[in-house]
């Protein structure tokens, strides 16, 4: 059957896809290509289960634990053709920080894969309310209803599709998804989008990539894990243009420079951290992309030194540099790579973050929100329809990071430190006001990681700084506690059951003092002094 047409949503520019280009291939993924008509109709079927067994008012928080599998397709959008507010989970995350997730989010139901059942039985022995859990296959119930009673099981087709179902229609402030991010109390904090965040997002995509040629014909890469914000480039942006979207296996992805010649993509999306990986050993060859017509990096600060190489070896593509907070809705400004004028603009090797967006504000401020003259450094605000609300659940840090000012707008304070510029001139990202750092495009706050740390070394002592520095950031975090006795290895093992691998310190120092500035503080530019010391003998 033809889908229906929400009245709003961030699905609007799929369901237009699936009615103009139902036979056009959709997604790549598990080696099976699906058209828009077939992806529409499993993940209908997916959202007709969900419907099913789950009653509850619309929209509800609904997981989606997988990886790299159909069935995480149809969880991502069958959670949203039901209406509900999707929550991305990573399988690969310690079974106590998803679970932390899972209650903080209050889920009705999950969506899970083959491949994520044991850490879905984890969850399952610790989660304090009843969920709907929604399987691919029915082979894989086996035994799961018997053992959790206290869980309700369906698989997707369980529930014959009815002939009237449609797509939900949603309001413009329903919650879209929830996203979580590192938290500096030690919890991850949530980030919720509301459909008029992405569906602004997805139009403002549209508008700066349509000029570029970017259709129905292109390939998109899926690189990004679907619990990192930049995956919504990916997912909703290649849809809206009625485009084929392709999923590496675990497999393909260890050596993404042939999966983008052997998939042939036109438009791939990625990290510098990733691009400086696959670009080791001369992986970007001059030429070695000639079918690809865009590249973007984001996530984190590029260098020109990259951006050079991937023109060198793409150069056929435009080169984007997209910069933005989840808080933000993905991405706020761009800046395009330009062989001849670029350079001059770099400021320490690193690319500019460039200009807004259509519709997106920015304000370069001082400590009392007042905008700074041209030239002078400041902090960074962003306002405009893609700023989220706030924090889940979470009023008093939402307060201190969502600011009115007196131009009746909603800013965002990135805490990025930036150069206002003059007109015409890029905006220049010169680095962050607090200790929170990025590792491979992964935001970290370092807060949580002390905290983590705190506890598993029983002390009210420990830093964690990053290390070592890198062009973008830091490619690793270095600790330092003060706790007599210290076992670093001990240490390191009960830190992974709590925190991601890349958020566990490669080491641990103990001390018997830790270092103060003039201010009573720990002084962490000691510490990274004594890093940097040592690293040079």
């Amino acid at each position: 059957m033809s889908p229906a047409i929400a009245t709003t949503g961030l699905l609007n520019r799929f369901l237009e896809s699936v009615k103009q280009f139902p036979e056009r291939p959709a997604l790549d993924v598990d080696g099976a290509v699906l058209s828009y008509r077939e992806l529409f109709d499993t993940s209908a079927d997916a959202a007709a289960a969900l419907d099913a067994m789950l009653d509850m008012d619309r929209p509800a928080r609904v997981g989606v634990l997988a990886q790299r599998s159909l069935a995480m397709y149809q969880g991502i959008l069958g959670t949203l053709l039901a209406g509900h507010t999707l929550v991305p989970l990573n399988p690969s995350f310690p079974t106590e920080r998803s679970l932390a997730m899972v209650e903080q989010a209050g889920l009705a139901a999950v969506f899970v894969d083959a491949g994520s059942l044991q850490r879905l039985e984890e969850l399952l022995a610790s989660v304090s309310a009843g969920l709907v859990v929604v399987l691919p296959d029915t082979k894989l119930l086996e035994g799961l209803r018997e053992h959790w009673p206290q869980h309700t099981f369906v698989t997707v087709g369980d529930r014959l599709r009815p002939d009237d179902w449609n797509p939900a229609l949603l309001e413009p402030d329903d919650l879209a998804c929830l996203f979580f991010t590192s938290g500096s109390t030690g919890i991850p904090k949530g980030v919720g989008v509301l459909h008029r965040n992405v569906a602004r997002f997805v139009e403002m995509s549209l508008e700066r990539y349509r000029d570029f040629g970017i259709n129905e014909t292109d390939r998109f890469s899926q690189f990004y894990d679907i619990t990192f914000d930049s995956s919504m480039f990916d997912l909703y942006v290649s849809w809206a243009f009625g485009a084929c979207l392709c999923c590496p296996s675990a497999k393909e992805w260890f050596n993404p420079n042939r999966y983008i010649a052997d998939k042939a993509l036109t438009v791939i999306d990625i990290t510098p951290s990733a691009g400086h990986g696959m670009n080791r050993r001369n992986g970007w060859a001059p030429g070695r992309f000639p079918d690809l017509r865009l590249c973007r990096f984001g996530g984190e600060a590029l260098s020109a030194e990259l951006a050079e190489a991937m023109a060198v070896a793409a150069p056929n593509a435009w080169i984007d540099n997209a910069y933005g907070p989840t808080e933000c809705t993905v991405d706020a400004c761009f800046y395009r790579w330009d062989a001849e004028q670029s350079p001059a603009e770099c400021e320490h090797g690193m690319v500019p973050i460039g200009y807004p967006g259509n519709q997106v504000e920015l304000r370069v401020a001082d400590e009392a929100l007042q905008e700074v003259p041209v030239g002078s450094e400041g902090e960074l605000l962003i306002s405009g329809p893609q700023v989220t609300p706030g924090y889940w659940k979470d009023p008093e840090r939402t307060a201190q990071a969502f600011v009115h000012l007196e131009d009746g707008r909603v800013h965002y304070r990135t805490g990025d430190l930036v150069r206002r510029p003059g007109p015409g001139e890029p905006i220049i990202f010169l680095g962050r006001l607090d200790h929170q750092i990025k590792i491979g495009g992964v935001r970290i706050e370092l807060g949580e990681v002390e905290a983590a740390l705190r506890e598993a070394a029983g002390t009210d002592q420990a830093v964690a700084v990053g290390w070592p520095r890198t062009e973008s950031g830091a490619s690793g975090i270095v600790a330092f506690v003060v706790a007599e006795g210290a076992d670093e290895a001990a240490l390191r093992d009960r830190l992974r059951q709590r925190l991601p691998a890349v958020m566990v310190p490669r080491t641990i120092h103990s001390l018997e003092n830790l270092p103060l500035n003039a201010n009573g503080k720990v002084d962490r530019k000691a510490l990274i002094s004594d890093l940097e010391a040592a690293a040079s003998r």
